[in-house]
Parts: C-alpha cells; structure tokens; sequence
C-alpha cells in the first residue's frame, strides 16, 4: 500500500497547481479586492508613530534593493520591504477576518506576495494565483486549531495570534511559488517557516503596540524562508502533523488535520473571508452596528441610564476586561478593544462606512460626554450569541432611558461578510477614504485601476511606484 504523503508536501503540490490552471473567476476577483484593501490600509496606517518606527527601521538595515514598502522611498531588501508593509497592514485593526478560525490572512500573505513578486519579477497573474493559494493555506491552517465544541480557536485559547502564525506560513507559500521555487521548494519554505512563526495576544487585553508587528514579521519571515529555501536550506516533510511538528508545537495536538485537505483546490475559503468596514477588533463590529441601527430609529442620548452589551462569551476577554480599561480607554488604539467605546461610537456616529479612522483618536478616546456614556455600560454574555459564536461575532444592545422605555437592538451576522457582503463602492470608498490627504487622488485611481486588472499586468512594480511617496501628515497618537 502506498503511503500517505505528508500534509506539507500535499498543500505544496496544490499551491504549485494554482500557477498553472485557471483561478476560479470568484478567487481572482477576491483576491484583487483584498490586495487593494491591504494596500489602502497601509497607507492609512502610514501616519502612526509606530509605522514611522518600522520604516526607520528597515531604512537603517540597508541591503539590496529588491521591492517596495509604502511610504519608503526608493527599494529595500524585500524580506525588509514585506515587514515595513506588513507592519502597516495590520496596525488599525481595519484588515480582513476568517471566520470561524478568527485570523487576519490578508495582513500578513500579500505584504509577502508583493514583495516576493516585485523582487523576482513575477507576472500579476501568478501574483494573483499565489496570494489565492497563500490565503487558502493560512486559513486551513488556521481551521485545523479551530475546535467545534468548544466554539473557539484553539490558538486563541493558548494566548497565539494565529493571524501570524498561520499567516506566515500563507506567506512563505506565495513567497516560494513567486519565487519559482516548485512545489517541493513550497514544502521546505513551509518547513523552515513554522520555526519562525510567532505571536502572543496579550496586548488585545491590557495595551501595548506590539501586535502591530505581528504580521511585519509574519510577512519577513515569508520571504526569509523563501529565500533560504533558495539557497539551499530545507525543512521537515512532516513539518504539520509531525510528532514535533506545527501542530503539535502550537496546539499541542489539538487539531482537526482534515481541515487543512478536504477540498482543497476544489472549495475555496477566500471568497467568504470577511472584510471589516469600521476600523477596530472585529469583535466589536455588531456593537458599532447595533448603536448605529440605535441611533438611527432615535435614541436620546441624553436619557440613557443604563446600556447592557450582550455578545459571545469567549469575546468578553478581550472587550469587555477588564472593564474599567474598557470603560475608560486613555488612547485611540485602546479604544479599538473596547465594547463600551463600540457602542457609544455606533451610537454618535462618525466617519467612513459609519464609524471610521476618524472616531478612534486619544482625545475622542478620552472625550467626557463619551466616557459619560461608556460608564453606563456593561458587557456581559448571552447564550444566544453563544451559539452563533465563532461563525459570526454577533451582539445585542439593551438601553433603558429614563421614561421607563427599553430599547434592543440586534446584529446577529457581521457586515462585510457573506450574509452582509460589502459593495464594490463601499471598498472602493473605504480605499479613498484610508489614503485620502496621503496620496493624489489621480494616484490612488491609478493604483486602484491597476489592482483591479493585476492578473493581466505584467508585474506588480508599477502598483507599489505611487505608494512609496506620500503626502506628509503629522502623526497619530492611533
């Protein structure tokens, strides 16, 4: 009898497949969607303190000039390039979710792809097909440590942000592909990924910046490994199921492996991953909802006594503990972890797609009348968000006003996900508004053209050309 080949090598002769056959029409056109998004939040991010410390950082490491990090000018070593981008990609919390595994692929797979694309001269199309297939990787991957019965991830669980763990080993796969490296040079680029692969998520509780590294280095280690590989360096076959393996290193042997085969190439995951139209955790989005359905039917904000968030109870960790934090955010970037906050944001009202960039600064973070608000709030669980928990990230919204009256919002399905998808204008409207002030308007049109015709482009350089001179703003404290 034949033996079974090893999980990497079978995922690695997929990856290698999609350079040669035709994408599904619905992978391309999501794929493009999701390099355009990417690329429009690191613009955006552009103007955080901690994004001028990563591009001051890789601008110090020199090296060959290989590939393009946005607001960089000139090129950088694309290991380098791929972690300024990265970096940027995920610090507004604005990028895109997998559903039930809770991982951010995006952030992490196409500052990756980009990089390894530009440096190696690869076409828009293989660009496109290896991003499909590094985004279908992280998320199965991410999928084998989702655990049914206990309604949660089980990175999560253990403290790891899977959005880096597995996004790196996404990363390395469209690093290695768009580097020509075949399908066995894919399987040792997995090998030697999953020994730099990292990321604890403390931060989401108690603060600190450092999750905005998380998927800089993801995306580095990608093109790290990719590039090793080249020279000759190799990894286990075994590097997934192996006894000493990725899975048991990180789940400690809690793992569906059949998530990461069945199906493959044939039902692909990239469609439905969910794209966010606020810019905070995305356990807070259906609480920005509920206060913005609230808000509209006319809720009097000067009669609120108390308002009750009902969500999942794995969510309440992170938003709602502990809850004086919660309650009080002192910064922006705290703010975009808070429950309270999400609600009275929803229920002010802002900018963007509803609540944007603009409504998470230290001094709104900060604001009286909102911290008046969000002292009325608790967080508490509910079983029937319990049950819908992880598939969505639902809640429900109780006020009492001081007439006596109740008023309940719902928001059960997320908006931006397949129940709620978001429009070609509302992403077309969320790029303008992430590099508004930061890029030319005739740039970003060129840039979003590009993007959305990258499969038939012949490389990705005259994409990344635009976005490395931005318009100079003052810093947010974000």
């Amino acid at each position: 009898m034949a033996e079974t080949p090893a999980l990497a090598i079978e995922v690695s002769r997929f990856a290698a497949g999609t350079l040669t056959g035709p994408l599904p029409d619905d992978v391309t056109d999501s794929v493009r969607r999701r390099i355009l998004d990417v690329l429009g939040l690191c613009v955006a991010a552009y103007r955080l303190p901690t994004s001028a410390a990563a591009a001051a950082y890789v601008a110090d490491q020199g090296g060959a000039p290989q590939a393009s990090a946005v607001g960089v000018p000139g090129r950088l070593p694309a290991p380098q390039a791929a972690f300024a981008n990265g970096v940027l990609a995920h610090s507004l919390d604005y990028d895109d979710t997998h559903l039930p595994s809770v991982l951010h692929p995006s952030a992490a797979v196409v500052p990756a792809a980009l990089a390894a694309a530009e440096a190696s001269g690869a076409s828009g199309a293989d660009t496109v097909a290896a991003v499909a297939a590094g985004l279908e990787v992280a998320v199965r991957l991410g999928m084998a440590g989702y655990d049914s019965e206990l309604g949660n991830s089980v990175f999560f669980e253990h403290g790891q942000h899977a959005t880096s763990i597995c996004g790196a080993m996404g990363g390395a796969v469209a690093a290695a592909l768009l580097m020509g490296l075949g399908a066995e040079g894919v399987g040792h680029a997995l090998g030697i990924t999953a020994s730099f692969a990292s990321g604890i998520i403390e931060a989401n509780r108690t603060g600190g910046t450092v999750k905005r590294l998380h998927c800089g280095w993801a995306a580095q280690s990608a093109v790290t490994a990719a590039e090793l590989t080249r020279r000759g360096f190799t990894g286990p076959p075994t590097v997934l199921e192996g006894r000493f393996g990725f899975f048991e290193a990180f789940l400690r042997g809690a793992s569906d492996l059949g998530q990461v085969l069945d199906g493959l190439g044939e039902k692909w995951a990239v469609p439905g991953i969910f794209f966010k139209p606020y810019p905070a955790n995305h356990f807070t989005h259906t609480a920005i909802d509920a206060g913005i359905a609230l808000r509209e039917r006319g809720l009097p904000l000067d009669r609120i006594e108390h308002i009750e968030l009902r969500v999942p109870s794995a969510v309440i960790r992170t938003i709602g503990q502990p809850l004086d934090q919660k309650r009080a955010p002192e910064t922006g970037y705290q703010a975009q972890f808070s429950g309270p906050y999400a609600v009275v944001a929803g229920l002010v009202g802002g900018s963007g797609l509803g609540v944007g960039l603009d409504d998470f600064t230290d001094a709104l973070a900060r604001d009286p009348a909102r911290r008046a608000l969000m002292a009325l709030v608790d967080v508490v669980p509910d079983e029937r968000c319990d049950a819908i928990f992880p598939h969505q990230f639902p809640a429900v919204v109780r006020v009492r006003t001081d007439d006596g009256r109740e008023w309940t919002e719902e928001a059960l399905a997320n908006r931006g996900g397949p129940a709620r998808p978001l429009s070609d204008a509302e992403l077309a409207r969320k790029f303008r508004e992430n590099v508004a002030g930061r890029l030319p308007e005739e740039s970003a049109a060129t840039v979003r053209d590009l993007v959305m015709r990258l499969d038939r482009l012949t490389g990705v350089a005259e994409v990344m050309r635009p976005l490395t001179r931005l318009t100079e703003t003052p810093p947010s404290a974000l």
